[in-house]
């Protein structure tokens, strides 16, 4: 477990020269990596959110795609297609974007609903039908989608049954006034964010691979105590009267999981319940479906999480 520590603090030092602050964003994000999970990333333009993807990757030694999604985007666009060569006189089957191992999806909302659902498909299978046949994409194939909370006309908003695929939901502030400050020095001393492999963001020699970070993580202890407390405060979703729809069982899967590479990232062989509450809100936060009256109140998924880890009765 050190050396998965070791391994966090590494990437997030070499992550932190393409991008400033997002300290949280960064911790949510080698979560859902570590768990194979992926990631609805919500957050005005602007604010730094396809860097941040982009420089995981490089920091990870990863392919990187990106997809910019729109209203006329067909499922071949994505998944590829067979183009006739006069040449040969045959088919070859031209493999699309989804090919890769990190792939940005962005501004999933603006897709029609055919093309949602071929990438929904592919997160969810870790496979696709390409011309009749199953063509398998890469084991650590990881989706961070994008969403612009803001703008409505247009869009093809996401389904919940479609939202569950997602491990988490992370939203992406503004920086803070001192971190946007480092950003105007650096851009003033000639950084440029579309030139990242002047900023050795490689991974070094000794760094551990994905999979040895994976399988750590699954060696993650959970004591009885906290599976309960964890479970109490799934179920609890489910019959609390301001929500509509409570978590799932897959949620609650997925919190337990995240929980564990939360663990493992910090060092730990076992998980604690403040593992638990500080992820919560990311896994949930698009999952729940709260009563009108209750949005009407002014609250939000968040803020109802937050009293529901409260109200839960914490182990010792």
């Amino acid at each position: 477990m050190d050396e998965v520590r070791r391994f966090a603090e590494d990437l997030q030092g070499r992550w932190h020269r393409a991008v400033v602050g997002q300290q949280v964003l960064i911790d949510r994000m080698l979560v859902a990596v570590a768990v194979g999970g992926h990631v609805l990333l919500e957050g005005v333009p602007g604010t730094a959110k396809t860097l941040a993807v982009k420089a995981l990757a490089r920091c990870l030694g990863l392919p990187f795609g990106r997809i910019q999604l729109t209203p006329d985007l067909l499922p071949a666009d994505l998944l590829g297609t067979s183009i006739w060569h006069p040449a040969t006189g045959e088919f070859k089957v031209r493999r699309g974007p989804v090919f890769t191992t990190f792939l940005l999806a962005d501004e999933i909302n603006r897709a029609p609903a055919r093309t949602q659902s071929a990438l929904l498909e592919a997160m969810e299978e870790g496979q696709i039908t390409l011309e009749g046949e199953r063509q398998a994409l890469p084991d650590a194939f990881t989706v961070f989608a994008t969403r612009n909370p803001l703008e409505h006309e247009g869009t093809y908003p996401l389904p919940e049954a479609q939202l569950d695929r997602f491990a988490m939901m992370l939203r992406v502030p503004y920086p803070s006034e001192e971190a946007e400050r480092d950003l105007l020095v650096r851009v003033d001393g000639g950084f440029d964010p579309r030139a990242l492999s002047d900023l050795a963001l490689q991974p070094g020699p000794g760094v551990p691979a994905l999979d040895q970070v994976r399988a750590a993580v699954a060696q993650v202890s959970v004591a009885s105590e906290v599976l309960t407390f964890l479970l109490q405060l799934i179920r609890r979703t489910r019959d609390d009267p301001r929500i509509l729809l409570g978590a799932s069982p897959r949620a609650a899967t997925v919190l337990l999981r995240c929980a564990k590479a939360q663990a493992a990232l910090s060092g730990r062989s076992y998980v604690t319940p403040d593992d638990v509450v500080a992820l919560a809100p990311d896994v949930l936060r698009h999952r729940l479906v709260l009563h009108g009256e209750t949005e009407l109140a002014g609250l939000t998924v968040d803020d109802v999480v937050g009293e529901l880890t409260t109200a839960v009765p914490v182990p010792r």
